[in-house]
């Protein structure tokens, strides 16, 4: 029995940790056949178009990787609400770009709440792509009750819920936001099983841990260890969260003429390396480099612990120092040391001193890398993008099938 040639819809959002673990799924599924379209912002559209897959442009009200990330704010109901208003005005955009050209397949990123609309309203089947941790049994009483019981009181979190609910109910969905949020009936979770807290409790009938789907990153650019070096330090917060200009000095004072040693230092774009003062030879510093190709070569990574770059940490064998910024990268930070590949170091302890002594540590520890090679060929035997398709592939309604 072979699998038709299907329409696959994709749905995300502006944002590279969540467009680019799914890439390769993306390129993968168009490789095999499938006619996929991905709804996207326009700044995002020549990288979906580099998969293969179809731009399908909406506009979006979320703030872009080009905006400070003070854009998102400080509080739960800052970084939720901008969520519900981009997805209740991208939905009729979305209607109407996909009128007589319904998916067979509905795929979604977490933060795509008109994707899930969509799907009940076309009634083809959606499947989450979680560049991230999922809930777990007992998740709920566990975390998310208590992380909501203050905003919940306030006037202002009520009217969250209440415009919540009542976009839904227009939408013929008599669900609660929360299960509609954070449990889908469909997942396949795109990173390693060893970063998921509570992995014995996720029900497996519902979410498959596929690993990382990494593909060839040469289009990226490739990085080369500098002659002389002997060993090679990584240091990145990732795309989102960089405004560190402070923490980009300390790791300068740590890590600058260290013999030894060589320093990749990515600062991104809202930090001018003026603002470093003078930086030693032994630092090259960059807006963006191309991470895997880096952390190939690298014998310790300082990073903010985000779900892609953990991830690329121990698919490369490589000891991580943890300094997380938000949201999920502080359990990832917990994860990753209890693992024991990792140091999870907060930011406002992250000194000149303190660094290096993490760095070396980790860097001459046999069973650091001992437990790092042995995560590393565990996460190769998860199946990673070509599992992630032949699972996608199976959901597919009996009509895909000849």
């Amino acid at each position: 029995m072979t699998t038709r040639r299907a329409h696959i819809a994709m749905f995300s959002i502006a944002a590279h940790g969540h467009v680019n673990p799914s890439s390769e799924v993306i390129r993968e599924l168009v490789a095999r056949g499938h006619r996929v379209t991905y709804a996207i912002p326009p700044v995002f559209a020549d990288k979906v178009a580099a998969t293969g897959a179809e731009p399908v442009p909406y506009t979006s009200t979320l703030p872009s990787p080009d905006d400070d990330p003070e854009a998102w704010g400080t509080t739960l109901l800052d970084n939720v609400e901008p969520f519900l208003a981009d997805a209740i005005q991208a939905l009729p955009q979305l209607v109407k770009a996909y009128e007589g050209d319904e998916p067979d397949l509905v795929l979604h990123d977490i933060t795509s709440y008109p994707a899930r609309v969509l799907a009940h309203r076309w009634g083809v089947p959606a499947v989450s792509l979680s560049p991230n941790l999922v809930a777990w049994t007992g998740y709920e009483e566990e975390v998310a009750e208590p992380m909501w019981a203050e905003p919940r009181r306030t006037e202002r979190g009520q009217a969250y819920y209440a415009r919540f609910e009542a976009w839904l109910e227009e939408n013929g969905i008599a669900q609660h936001p929360d299960p509609f949020t954070g449990r889908p009936a469909r997942s396949l979770v795109l990173i390693p099983k060893v970063l998921q807290p509570h992995a014995d409790r996720v029900d497996e009938t519902v979410h498959t841990f596929v690993g990382a789907c990494q593909g060839d990153r040469s289009a990226q650019g490739e990085w080369r260890r500098p002659d002389g070096a002997e060993r090679v330090l990584l240091v990145s917060l990732g795309s989102s969260f960089t405004k560190q200009p402070g923490f980009y000095r300390e790791c300068v004072e740590a890590f600058g003429d260290l013999p030894g040693w060589h320093v990749v230092l990515q600062v991104g774009k809202f930090v001018d390396p003026a603002e470093l003062g003078e930086v030693p030879g032994n630092v090259e510093v960059h807006q963006w480099v191309p991470q895997l190709s880096v952390l190939g070569q690298a014998d310790a990574f300082v990073t903010h612990a985000g779900a892609g770059g953990s991830q690329e940490g121990l698919a490369t064998a490589t000891p991580m120092v943890a300094v997380p910024q938000a949201v999920d990268q502080f359990g990832n930070a917990d994860m990753l040391q209890a693992l024991g590949v990792a140091r999870h170091l907060p930011m406002e302890e992250a000194t000149a001193e303190a660094l290096r002594e993490a760095v070396l540590a980790l860097a001459d520890d046999p069973e650091v890398a001992r437990r790092l090679t042995e995560i590393r060929d565990g996460m190769a035997a998860e199946g990673g993008t070509g599992r992630a398709a032949d699972l996608i592939e199976a959901e597919l309604p009996a009509a895909g099938h000849v």
